[in-house]
């Protein structure tokens, strides 16, 4: 079925000179012997568990990033209805760590909660414990303690291992008790450091301790190190390929971020093919996976998205299209055919960087593109993932295949690769354009000797594609010759089995199945041709995919078949489950998370996006039906299933409050000339670790030697008038889009923001301010400097990167001309109250900034704040310095309803403001992101239910900071719905301070 008269000519010629399928190199030592650790095992094919052989299909999730741990598992269920067979997680050292020697893992910090719901939710686990991650966030997961350490990270310094030991104590026995190898949990597998590119005698001590550790602790299964890119760098003994760098690791591992750009029309543009990093490729070090030819390739980092950064055009959206569908097709199916058999995507859902976590490179949002977007909501990306996930968890002969060869293609416009079982000789062909990267539509053929003899597959490949076809396996009692069609699952329930295959709509698709004699064949629904070859004993089904076609094969020596053909559309409605009644598949439910069998009840638990049939194959002897507790009425079709008589509900629309009656108070007293300061600490001489140093002379002013770490820090600094006074010069660090205030004697002086719209941003900077006549009057005068900390820089490089001074660097007093004059200034310094003893330890870390606000409660929903003034919002001025906006609103979000709601600000179609101002946005007293109009992107923040009360009273408050220009001030604030469904998980109110009396004691806030 070709698409013209010209298209089946030029085939024809082309058939006179065949293109060969992709030829494998010699990168992967077949004859490499199995390497056991307790229930885990691996050869240079696939990781085996219980000895039976796994794809390791995973994605990354990081519970800190979602900070109301019974929506923990609404994401664990979405990972496993989308196919993931895995979970990989971060942990954040300095989430849980204020201070050396502390550490917490409760509330949302329960690390023992995540894995035991990933357990019960069906996933295995990688844990990767650091010390250093990376991952976008301050310090790349150092604690911000550590900064003062003198001693150089990632090294075998003995000050700075002690401080590592702290921590791997407390995480590893967390871990060690959640292994597969215990019994308890789901763990296989264990990460020991993060793209260490260094690879110094240094370097190598260091990963010998991180492994010696991991080992004393009790973890038993197999440990790697994540390459940064392709490099060879840290691999198990047995690699043996000349420049690669051996390390103390069981598994060699890579990471890799491929892609190109998208387009508004929602289409990815021509961006780079997909490489061959294994079985297919160039080998050696650089190679991939035969870095390490005797292990099982192994990228730990692939693309899911990418971030974004402060002042980009706001690009998640494109994001999820360059990496999603068809990428996902084309780029793992590849890395899959390569032999790259343990796969985790980078992320599967990114989350929100709420509080101070952000590294100064990314903003609040790390949605990242991902396929389970920031409000929870599953997107299209997310959809195909389960097809690929689908078709993995229904051939397990796809685990360890080896290149087949022997494939000739009609075009050579097209490229396939052939993979085999070598033990059930069952066949994976990867078929893309040739570049992968190309967007023709082609009509050819693949021609090839497969399992039950030599056939030609005639085939279609429309725009940026890749097709996943099996050959020569079967399935349930079924024997599948092959298939143009992607198969999704396949499914034995009772006597007969089930099978869906699909593909792309409007395009033909074939199958054949081998029977011992001709079986009898009703075609149920839809337009299926059927012939039998009696010879071969093959029955031959044509079709177009549309809609979703429905055939019934009795006979022929196999048993009952129900084979269902559906568009690629279609397919997406199907969702299966195993339980312990057997295998289910339902279709029609946007989300079916749950399949229990218990008796002859069968309860399914899901959500519904709008009215929706519900369809179900599944054991006879589940004979009642329930759907998230509600029992269901059932009447059986001709296909065998059973469909509810009544469509399932939708959610029901609900009305948000208009955030109104606000009061406000103004919040920087530390700029009045009368403040008290005199709780604050002298700033002194003391040791700087800092990578960024005073000039001779001058002291330590870094705000992380006085122990202040996160958000905003306060400096007041005492001169003596001089005739000679006419500038200050401030060096400072802030990250990105961080910035600065000044005042003298209580006049603001001016304001400094570091640039945004960088991938790398600029993180510290230098401001002159002319100071007015005032500084030149006799007497003592007072200068207040706040700086905004928008994080520090990660140690992606291990250069200390992350010791770059924040807060004030040095300060100086300029005559005219620009020379410095001999006038001291006397300085002090106010953070958080209590430093690293923070006052509120149920929020954590990421809760616990410098503002006075903060300080007194005022975020807090318990604050009384009836002496604050009322307020207009938009606010048509604003003060110099920091305005606190405060009001009450109540949600009534319809029970049984599962929604995300978000605070909005101005024109969300805008990233950018003419408006310049910011505000830290408190909900409940969370602190759930930070808003910067005239930087951008972000508009929009969503705040998770827990944080967010759905069924009750709330509050919101903002520090809004802005430098007084007519108007730059708070723009509308609005509560908008960005995600609603009926269904969802229940989820309890995440319990924390309402009052500043309920605090911490210890750290009693001060003025």
């Amino acid at each position: 079925m070709f698409r013209t008269a010209t298209a089946a000519l030029l085939l024809s010629t082309a058939l006179a000179t065949p293109a060969i399928a992709q030829e494998a190199k010699p990168t992967a030592d077949f004859t490499a012997p199995v390497q056991r650790f307790g229930r885990i095992s691996f050869d240079a094919r696939s990781l085996m568990i219980d000895g039976k052989r796994q794809i390791i299909w995973s994605g990354e999730f990081h519970a800190f990033r979602l900070p109301s741990p019974d929506l923990w598992r609404d994401i664990l269920q979405k990972m496993k209805a989308s196919g993931f067979n895995t979970v990989a997680v971060y942990f954040d050292w300095g989430f849980h760590s204020p201070k050396r020697g502390v550490y917490d893992f409760s509330g949302i910090r329960d690390l023992d909660l995540l894995l035991d719901m990933a357990k019960e939710e069906g996933l295995y686990v990688i844990t990767r414990a650091g010390p250093y991650v990376n991952a976008e966030l301050t310090r790349g997961g150092f604690p911000g303690w550590l900064v003062n350490q003198r001693s150089r990270a990632r090294t075998d310094d003995p000050d700075y291992l002690a401080a590592v030991d702290e921590w791997l104590t407390e995480i590893n026995r967390i871990i060690a008790r959640h292994q597969i190898n215990d019994g308890r949990g789901t763990v296989i597998l264990h990460q020991i450091e993060n793209e260490l590119a260094l690879t110094t005698p240094a370097q190598r001590r260091y990963m010998d301790h991180l492994y010696a550790k991991a080992r004393g602790d009790g973890i038993t299964v197999p440990i790697f190190h994540n390459d940064q890119g392709r490099n060879g760098y840290w691999v198990p003994k047995s690699s043996k390929v000349a420049r690669t760098v051996e390390g103390p690791v069981d598994l060699y591992a890579f990471d890799a971020y491929p892609g190109g750009t998208c387009t508004v029309q929602g289409r990815p543009t021509r961006g780079s093919a997909a490489p061959d990093w294994g079985f297919y490729g160039m080998g050696g070090a650089k190679g991939g996976a035969s870095a390490s030819p005797a292990t099982p390739g192994f990228a730990a980092e692939f693309g899911g998205g990418w971030f974004d950064y402060w002042g980009s055009n706001g690009g998640y959206e494109c994001n999820a299209i360059q990496r999603g569908k068809r990428f996902q097709r084309v780029f793992y199916g590849t890395n899959l055919a390569n032999g790259i058999s343990l796969q985790s995507f980078y992320m599967s859902y990114g989350g929100t960087s709420w509080g101070w976590l952000p590294a100064p490179v990314v903003f609040t949002s790390y949605d990242y593109g991902a396929a389970i977007s920031e409000p929870r909501a599953l997107r299209p990306k997310a959809q195909e993932l389960k097809q690929l996930g689908a078709l993995i968890a229904a051939v397990p002969d796809l685990a360890g295949m080896i290149p087949a060869g022997g494939v000739e293609i009609s075009s050579p416009n097209i490229q396939a690769y052939h993979n085999k079982s070598p033990e059930t000789d069952a066949r994976f062909l990867l078929v893309t354009h040739k570049p992968s990267n190309g967007q023709s539509d082609d009509d050819f053929t693949i021609t090839a000797n497969l399992p039950d003899g030599r056939y030609t597959l005639p085939m279609q490949l429309s725009g940026f594609d890749a097709k996943w076809l099996v050959a020569g396996v079967n399935l349930g009692g079924q024997r599948l010759v092959y298939s143009t069609s992607e198969l999704q699952t396949a499914l034995r329930i009772d006597d007969g089995d089930v099978m869906l295959l699909y593909g792309r709509t409007g395009e033909p698709g074939e199958t054949l199945l081998r029977y011992a004699s001709a079986p009898a064949v009703t075609v149920i629904e839809g337009s299926v041709t059927h012939s039998f070859d009696a010879t071969r004993g093959d029955l031959k089904l044509g079709y177009a995919h549309k809609g979703l076609a429905r055939v019934r094969i009795t006979g022929g020596g196999r048993p009952p078949l129900t084979l269902l053909i559906g568009d690629e559309e279609e397919g997406t409605r199907f969702w299966r489950q195993e339980t312990a009644a057997g295998p289910v598949l339902q279709h029609g439910p946007a989300l079916v998370r749950s399949a229990r069998a218990t008796g002859s009840t069968l309860a399914l638990a899901g959500d519904t996006a709008g009215e929706t049939s519900l369809e179900i194959w599944a054991p006879n002897t589940l004979r009642t039906v329930t759907w998230n507790g509600a029992a269901i009425a059932t009447t059986r079709s001709a296909s065998g299933s059973r469909v509810a008589n009544r469509a399932l509900p939708g959610p029901a629309d609900f009305a948000l409050p208009m955030l109104a009656n606000w009061r406000m108070a103004h919040g920087s007293p530390e700029a009045a000339p009368d403040f008290d300061d005199s709780g604050w600490q002298a700033i002194d001489n003391r040791a700087n670790a800092s990578t960024v140093r005073p000039p001779d002379g001058q002291p330590n002013m870094g705000m992380d030697a006085y122990g202040f770490h996160e958000g905003d820090v306060w400096y007041r600094g005492r001169f003596s008038g001089s005739a000679e006074a006419r500038r200050l010069s401030l060096h400072y660090g802030a990250g990105g889009a961080g910035m600065l205030q000044l005042w003298l004697d209580g006049k603001f002086i001016g304001q400094h923001e570091l640039a945004g719209g960088l991938p790398r941003p600029i993180t510290t900077g230098t401001v002159s301010f002319d100071l007015p006549p005032e500084a030149r009057a006799p007497g003592e005068h007072v200068l207040s400097v706040m700086v905004r900390n928008n994080g520090h820089n990660w140690d992606l490089d291990a250069d200390d990167f992350h010791k770059e001074t924040r807060g004030l660097v040095s300060a100086s007093l300029e005559a005219p001309g620009g020379r410095s004059f001999g006038i001291p200034i006397a300085w002090k310094i106010q953070g958080r109250a209590g430093g690293e003893d923070i006052t509120d330890p149920v929020r954590g870390v990421p809760n616990n900034g410098g503002l006075a606000g903060e300080r007194l409660g005022w975020h807090l929903p318990g604050f009384d704040d009836r002496s604050w003034i009322a307020a207009a919002v938009p606010a048509q001025q604003a003060k110099p310095g920091t305005s606190w906006y405060r009001t009450n609103f109540t949600l009534n979000v319809p029970k049984g309803q599962d929604a995300t709601i978000a605070v909005q600000f101005g024109d969300p179609n805008t990233p950018r403001s003419p408006v310049a101002y910011r505000a830290l946005i408190f909900v409940n007293g969370w602190h759930m992101g930070q808003f910067v109009a005239n930087i951008g992107p972000q508009r929009t923040f969503p705040i998770p239910e827990g944080i967010l009360n759905h069924r009750g009273a709330n509050m919101i408050a903002l520090a809004v900071t802005a430098d007084g220009a007519p108007g730059n001030a708070l723009e509308e604030v609005r509560l908008v719905t960005l995600h609603n469904v009926k269904g969802g998980v229940p989820v309890r109110m995440v319990a924390a301070p309402r009052t500043p009396a309920e605090l911490k004691p210890s750290s009693t806030p001060s003025q």
